[in-house]
């Protein structure tokens, strides 16, 4: 039996929440231009990368190419957010000064796979698109084995003041003052030397279970009268606050965020029956919102039914403004972890959708590619079937660039150019561009169906007659920076007046005393006809051409294109 108290105005909350519990179907939304779309990529034992190790040059050959098709399938499915595993439990998948190589990339704890896994790994993921968020695991730094194979290397070792012992695995402790000042420098030469687009803090926390952490002496010497639980809470939010700081210092458009227990705390609404960030591991998640030292959280919210959805709005509506990336728990879809049904899944991302939170996040990447009871098809078929970009950034910037100009086509080879002049903007972390295509003009450029291209960096982009965007009559090109910030649209192929039409290896028929002209991509005319007759088209090469009417007043006007 479900008893949720409610505030005035709560009723229709209740209603949709209580529909979604039961199952009842709601109508879904069109799709948003603007989702975070993101997936964790497990590195931690190679559970979804690398399972082939760096041995041998055949061997970076063959673990390159697995995190390339990875990517690639992720990319056509429309993700755009990745995820990706970077330190581990003490341990690092690139050449750090603070803590060595994790054996997922080499086989053996310590020793380099040969290449700069995190540099190849960033690169690859804005070859497509994809934003790279470097995912942090915190606060844990092994278990008994893992810091015996570190050996001399590991932070216990190099930093014993800073390690504490709990039930069988070590930690970095969150109540001495220079672990926060670690932690921040092991994220800084990230952001420094690598092009990520996030940090994301995970496991930022106290351990579960925790309240015999053996913190006992600090709190003596640092509580100064306050509770423990609000003591704790404080050492987590300084870590955070040092960490945020310090990587807006360097590069304000890096998103920091972090993967907090999914139940806050108690709501007004429902009970946590004892499982919460705040009370349980001292996270104060939404305190970090209200102050302003994170972008957005992905929280684990890795529940059913009414332990899902009430934490989820509370979530949203606390937000601050930041994103709120809900974390779907679809490993428990696995016979061998939960055995959920797949309409739990469906149910919970019609509800972000309903609410208009900022996207969804899926634990872990393997349950997604192995297609785990139809959510990879379900995805692809029903939910992501046109590309989305993430929000802006608009309580850190909000001042949107200059727009590209003076478009220019050439045809060769088989392919189209589209050329352009870009953006006069000179903003930190650079511009990059997005194409839209569209049968209407002016391209409507906040419909996800005339989304194209979400990110290209070059000033041109090539692309061959055969794919079907090129059918639409009318393009667009914006500039947009590196909070996300865009551009008015560089509107092409204006209508003259008249909506264009599209043909498919045909003419249109020619009005009686009107001339038919046709111009390649470039301008240049290629034909020139008075009848409706189709037989130079087999003498065309394949390309892109402008359709236009020669009226019997002389005045020339296009009336469509053609793609061969």
């Amino acid at each position: 039996m479900l008893s949720l108290p409610l505030k005035n105005g709560d009723m229709n909350k209740f209603a949709i929440i209580l529909a979604f519990i039961l199952g009842l179907a709601l109508p879904l939304q069109a799709e948003s231009k603007y989702e975070v779309r993101a997936t964790w990529l497990t590195t931690l034992g190679g559970m979804d990368w690398p399972t082939q190790k760096a041995t041998s040059p055949a061997g970076i050959k063959r673990q390159k190419e697995e995190l390339c098709k990875i990517l690639d399938q992720l990319k056509a499915a429309h993700f755009n957010t990745i995820l990706f595993q970077t330190r581990l439990r003490g341990d690092v998948i690139y050449p750090s000064k603070y803590e060595g190589f994790a054996e997922c990339l080499a086989g053996r704890t310590g020793k380099s796979p040969g290449y700069d896994a995190l540099e190849f790994a960033i690169q690859e993921c804005h070859k497509r698109g994809l934003a790279f968020h470097a995912w942090i695991v915190t606060i844990p730094i092994g278990n008994q084995r893992q810091i015996k194979l570190l050996g001399k290397n590991s932070v216990v070792k190099k930093q014993p003041s800073l390690c504490k012992k709990f039930n069988g695995s070590w930690f970095l402790d969150p109540s001495n003052p220079r672990t926060a000042n670690y932690l921040s420098n092991i994220v800084k030469e990230i952001v420094t030397r690598y092009d990520v687009d996030g940090i994301h803090l995970d496991y930022i926390r106290y351990p579960e279970h925790g309240k015999r952490f053996p913190d006992q002496r600090e709190f003596k010497k640092y509580g100064k009268g306050k509770t423990l639980n609000q003591w704790r809470r404080e050492n987590i939010t300084r870590i955070v606050r040092r960490i945020y700081t310090d990587v807006k210092s360097l590069k304000p458009w890096v998103i920091v965020s972090s993967s907090p227990v999914g139940k806050y705390n108690d709501t007004q609404r429902y009970r946590s029956l004892g499982w919460n960030a705040f009370q349980e591991v001292h996270q104060d998640a939404q305190g970090w919102l209200k102050e302003g030292i994170h972008d957005a959280l992905f929280p684990m919210m890795y529940f059913q039914g009414n332990h899902f959805y009430p934490f989820a709005l509370d979530w949203q509506e606390n937000s601050n403004g930041r994103w709120i990336v809900p974390g779907l728990g679809i490993y428990f879809l696995d016979p061998h972890e939960g055995n959920w049904k797949l309409d739990e899944i469906i149910r919970q991302i019609y509800f972000t959708r309903n609410y208009h939170l900022e996207g969804q996040a899926y634990f872990r990447n393997k349950f997604l590619l192995n297609n785990t009871k139809g959510i990879w098809d379900e995805l692809k078929l029903s939910f992501y079937t046109h590309p989305a970009v993430t929000p802006a950034l608009s309580w850190i910037d909000s001042m949107a660039p200059a727009a590209p100009s003076f478009v220019s086509f050439s045809d060769h080879d088989q392919r189209i150019t589209m050329n352009w002049k870009p953006s006069t903007s000179s903003k930190a972390g650079g511009i990059h561009y997005r194409v839209y295509a569209s049968n209407n003009y002016p391209v409507d450029i906040e419909a996800a169906e005339n989304l194209m291209e979400t990110h290209l960096t070059a000033h041109e982009y090539c692309y061959a007659p055969a794919v079907p965007w090129l059918k639409k009559n009318f393009w667009a090109i914006t500039a947009v920076d590196r909070y996300g910030n865009e551009s008015a649209p560089l509107n092409m192929n204006h209508p003259e007046g008249s909506e264009l039409k599209s043909y498919l290896d045909e003419l249109p028929p020619v009005p009686e005393g009107c001339t038919l002209v046709l111009d390649d991509a470039t301008g240049m005319e290629i034909l020139r006809i008075r009848t409706s007759d189709t037989s130079p088209l087999p003498h065309l090469k394949n390309g892109f051409y402008r359709i236009s009417i020669i009226e019997a007043d002389g005045n020339k006007k296009l009336i469509g294109t053609l793609v061969r």
